[in-house]
């Protein structure tokens, strides 16, 4: 009988300052995102830099392709 692990992931985003001008950085527990900035500019002006959208997008896309891969081998 197989056994599902557990998984645990573990993410901080911190932010300070206002919002206009206020600046955000976020770091995964895995060490991937490692004081990645964010701000109001890379969310809703077009900057260049991530935003919590693109990164639950990336995340969305990741399950579903790994969900498709699951159902096609079987």
């Amino acid at each position: 009988m197989r056994r599902k692990a557990d998984i645990q992931r573990t993410a901080e985003a911190v932010w300070t300052g206002n919002l206009r001008e206020g600046k955000g950085r976020i770091t995964s527990g895995s060490g991937v995102l490692k004081d990645t900035p964010y701000s109001f500019g890379t969310r809703f002006e077009g900057e260049p830099g991530t935003n919590p959208e693109e990164l639950i997008a990336a995340a969305h896309a990741a399950c579903y392709n790994m969900a498709l891969a699951s159902a096609l081998g079987k």
